[in-house]
């Protein structure tokens, strides 16, 4: 709103901005939910594809929803085990991801790997440009609404699983952050799985966090995970 009241003022079609007397807090109303890895376990068993893949790729890498939705087949690198985050997928709209940082590659667990390649098995669209999670009802030409998705299978699941508390597609990427952390990581290996472009909580901003880092902290997770799907099945 301040931005626009902003351009108003520029072509004179007012003459103050009200907005900047308006004050804001950047303090959040209300701190998110964290699911324990139990939940976690609990949520992906009670789901099915593609779903139940897309959770597990937002639950082990930290995608954003429109990242998520915004993959392609060319963007998964198999052989390298890499997911080349190259755009957003929003209402339908395709744009480039939120910040510069947000391009970065992303490690792709071996497990995470077989699970994408279990559906690519089972889509009818795998050419190279074919969205991963490509809609049927789009004969392909568009993803999945990720809202719907989640309204329809993903809130049902989580009331199946039994787990109290308010579940998005974002819990899971804040989640991921949340137990990286509680197990120890280096906060700049978090920082750059989370692909945020600046880090406050840590003191050395010019570590770099290598590769296998990354992937270590990324497997790590998945096996604590998955080790709890497996216990309850």
């Amino acid at each position: 709103m301040s931005a626009l009241y902003s351009h108003a003022i520029r072509w004179e079609w007012a003459e103050k901005n009200p907005i900047t007397s308006v004050r804001q807090s950047s303090k959040r109303q209300k701190a998110p939910d964290v699911l324990t890895p139990e939940e976690i376990a609990a949520i992906l068993k009670q789901l099915s594809d593609p779903l139940r893949t897309m959770i597990e790729l937002d639950a082990f890498t930290g995608l954003r929803r429109g990242e998520l939705i915004g993959l392609r087949w060319e963007d998964v690198d198999f052989e390298s085990l890499v997911l080349h985050v190259r755009r957003s997928v929003v209402a339908t709209v395709e744009g480039v991801p939120k910040t510069e940082a947000s391009q970065k590659d992303v490690p792709l667990d071996a497990q995470l790997a077989e699970s994408l390649s279990v559906w690519k098995r089972r889509s009818p669209y795998t050419a190279p440009r074919d969205w991963v999670f490509a809609s049927p009802h789009k004969k392909g030409r568009q993803p999945y609404w990720p809202g719907t998705l989640w309204r329809y299978y993903g809130t049902p699941a989580v009331n199946r699983a039994e787990v109290k508390k308010h579940v998005s597609y974002h819990t899971f990427r804040h989640t991921f952050g949340t137990l990286l952390n509680a197990n120890g990581e280096n906060a700049k290996v978090v920082q750059e799985l989370l692909r945020h472009a600046s880090m406050k909580v840590t003191p050395d901003i010019y570590m770099q966090a290598v590769s296998t880092q990354k992937r270590e902290a990324q497997s790590k997770l998945v096996r604590m995970v998955l080790k709890k799907t497996a216990a309850q099945a």
